[in-house]
C-alpha cells in the first residue's frame, strides 16, 4: 500500500512488492500501459468527391493515395507502440514521529491497530470497518458502544478482530494490512520484536504509522529516541486524518471539539472554587489504582482541561495502588471511576460498597454521592467528546448542568439544550454526510 521511507531506503509500494520480491522493478508510481497496435483501428480518408476520385484513377493517383494511407497507418501504430500512456501519480506523503515521512499510493482500506486511540481515530474518519486488529476487541467493542448508542445511525463493530496486545509477526503477514496504525517504538518493547522486525514488516507488508508514547510522554526506547515527538490527541488525529486523506472530516470534527472546549474554558469557575478530585480504576476494593488528572499526555485529555485540584497534591505516583486510608487522607470532593461505563459494571453497587466501608464512607465524595463513572483513558476523538461532556457535568454541575444519576447501561440521555456537543452533527460527520 505504502512505503516507509525511513526503513533503510527500501522500495515498499505494495503494488510492486509481494513476499519480498520486486515485481516489475522498472515501474514508477502510476501504471505505464502500452497499447497493442493490433487493437488500433486506423482512420482512413474516404473522399466523396467523385471528380477527385476519377482524376486519381486516371493519373495513377489511387496508388499514391494507397501508399500514403499505409505509411500513415504504420506511423500511427509505431507511435502508439512506443509512446507510453502514464497514469497520474496520486501518491502522497505524510510525516509522523517516530517513523518520519511515509508515502502512500492511496488511502489505506485495511488497518491494523493495537491501542484504542488509533482504532477510534479510524472509526471517527469513517474507516471503522477497515480495522482488523486491536487490543481486547470484545471488551472495547462493548465499552465504545455504550457511547456510540447516542450517535444516531452510527454503528461500530469490533467483534471478532485479532487481539493485538502481543502481536506476532506471522499474524501481521497473514492480515496483510494496508497500514499498521500502531507505534513501532512501543511494539519493539514487546517480546520477540526488534527494529529489524519492524523494518521487515514495513518493507514487505505495509508501513507503520502511529504514536502511542504520547499517552503520558513515556521515554522511547534508545533506538527511537532521536526521532520521537509527543502529540496531543487531536494533533495526532489530524495527522492520521491526512494519512486517510480525510482532512475535511477531521476539520468538521475538530470544529465541534473546539466549540466545546471554548465553552468549557469560558464557563470554568475561579480556581479557588474548583473541587479536589482523583481518578481511579478498580475491579474490587482491594486493588484501587490512582491516576493523576493533569499530567502531560492524551491519557488526561478528558480531565486536564478542567483544572480540578489533585486531592493527593502530587504525593501519589501514577498507577499506584492505594487503599481507603490513603483515599481518606486525600479526601477528594469528586471521584472519577474509570471503567464505570463498562456494560458489566453497576455503578450504584460500587457506590454502595464504598459507603458501607467505615473508612471509605467518610470520604467527602462518597458521602455526597459524587463518585462518577468514566470510560477509558486510551480515548480517541469520539470518546473524548463524550468524556469531556461527562467530566464537565461531574466536576461543575452548576456551570454545565447536572450529570444524571447513572448506574448502568449506555451513556445517559442528555436533554438537547444541555448537551455540550451536537450528536447528530458528529454522527453525520462519521457517516460522511456533511458539508
Amino acid at each position: 500500500m505504502g512505503d516507509n521511507n525511513s526503513s533503510s531506503g527500501r522500495v515498499t509500494r505494495r503494488r510492486y512488492i509481494r513476499g519480498g520480491a520486486l515485481i516489475g522493478s522498472g515501474l514508477i508510481a502510476g501504471c505505464i500501459n502500452n497499447t497493442d497496435s493490433s487493437d488500433e483501428t486506423p482512420t482512413q480518408e474516404d473522399s466523396t468527391d467523385t471528380s477527385t476520385n476519377n482524376t486519381n484513377k486516371s493519373t495513377g493517383g489511387s496508388e499514391t493515395t494507397k501508399t500514403e494511407a499505409t505509411e500513415t497507418e504504420t506511423k500511427t501504430a509505431t507511435e502508439t507502440e512506443t509512446t507510453p500512456t502514464e497514469e497520474p501519480d496520486e501518491s502522497y506523503s505524510v510525516s509522523i514521529a517516530p517513523m518520519g515521512e511515509v508515502t502512500f499510493d492511496s488511502p489505506p482500506e485495511t488497518v491494523f491497530t493495537r491501542l484504542t486511540h488509533h482504532a477510534d481515530m479510524a472509526f471517527a474518519l469513517g474507516h471503522g470497518d477497515g480495522v482488523n486488529a486491536m487490543h481486547a476487541p470484545k471488551y472495547y467493542h462493548a465499552l465504545w458502544n455504550q457511547f456510540v448508542e447516542r450517535l444516531p445511525d452510527v454503528t461500530l463493530d469490533w467483534t471478532g478482530l485479532y487481539s493485538s496486545w502481543q502481536p506476532s509477526k506471522e499474524k501481521l503477514y497473514d492480515l496483510d494490512s494496508d497500514v499498521h496504525l500502531a507505534d513501532p517504538a512501543w511494539i519493539t518493547q514487546q517480546n520477540d520484536w526488534n527494529r529489524e522486525d519492524i523494518d521487515e514488516i514495513a518493507s514487505k507488508v505495509s508501513p507503520w504509522f502511529g504514536n502511542s508514547l504520547s499517552d503520558s510522554h513515556q521515554k522511547p526506547p534508545k533506538e527511537w529516541a532521536d526521532s520521537y515527538e509527543y502529540y496531543g490527541l487531536w494533533e495526532q488525529f489530524g495527522i492520521v486524518a491526512e494519512m486517510f486523506q480525510e482532512q475535511e472530516r477531521y476539520q468538521a470534527l475538530k470544529a465541534e471539539y473546539d466549540a466545546m472546549v471554548s465553552a468549557i474554558e469560558s464557563g470554568l469557575p475561579p480556581e479557588s472554587e474548583r473541587p479536589t478530585a482523583v481518578m481511579i480504576a478498580a475491579s474490587d476494593v482491594d486493588e484501587i489504582y490512582s491516576y493523576p488528572l493533569d499530567t502531560p499526555g492524551f491519557l488526561t485529555a478528558h480531565t486536564a482541561p478542567f483544572g480540578a485540584k489533585d486531592a493527593f497534591e502530587g504525593s501519589v505516583e501514577p498507577a499506584t495502588v492505594i487503599d481507603f486510608e490513603v483515599m481518606l487522607d486525600g479526601n477528594p470532593d469528586v471521584i472519577l471511576y474509570l471503567g464505570g461505563m463498562e456494560p458489566t459494571t453497576n455503578m450504584q453497587k460500587r457506590r454502595d460498597l464504598f459507603k458501607s466501608d467505615p473508612v471509605a464512607g467518610e470520604v467527602t465524595a462518597v458521602k455526597n454521592d459524587r463518585v462518577y463513572a468514566q470510560g477509558a483513558r486510551y480515548q480517541g476523538p469520539i470518546l473524548n467528546l463524550f468524556q469531556l461532556e461527562m467530566t464537565a457535568k461531574q466536576l461543575y454541575p452548576d456551570q454545565f448542568g447536572e450529570w444524571p444519576t447513572y448506574a448502568e447501561g449506555p451513556y445517559p440521555e442528555i436533554a438537547d439544550d444541555e448537551q455540550l456537543f451536537d450528536r447528530q452533527r458528529v454522527a453525520d460527520i462519521i457517516n460522511g454526510d456533511f458539508e
